[in-house]
């Protein structure tokens, strides 16, 4: 909605996210849920709000919805206490990079 008052940047937006969204290696679930992960970190209300709802009409339950919330914050949390406590990346990791 606030990107509307800019029509060039709507336009813009609007053809990449459709590109992104379309069919692929990712199924349209799977799409959806990971716009929505995203979403919850940002904290976009209303990206939240409209990807919860597609992600409910791909088929998303309740149960998925709360098992995605758990990783999310599992995810928050681990990262921020790996920033924190600046822990060296394993080598193996880097390898497989």
């Amino acid at each position: 909605k606030a990107i509307a008052s800019h029509p060039p940047t709507l336009r813009r937006t609007w053809e990449t996210l459709k590109a992104v969204m379309a069919p692929g290696a990712l199924d349209p679930l799977t799409k959806e849920m990971v716009y929505l992960a995203v979403s919850a970190t940002n904290g976009c209300d209303y990206c939240i709000a409209s990807h919860t709802a597609s992600a409910r009409r791909q088929g998303m339950t309740g149960e998925i919805l709360g098992e995605l919330m758990a990783v999310v914050g599992m995810a928050n949390e681990t990262n921020r206490l790996a920033n924190g406590y600046q822990v060296e990346i394993d080598a193996e990791f880097r390898k497989s990079g």
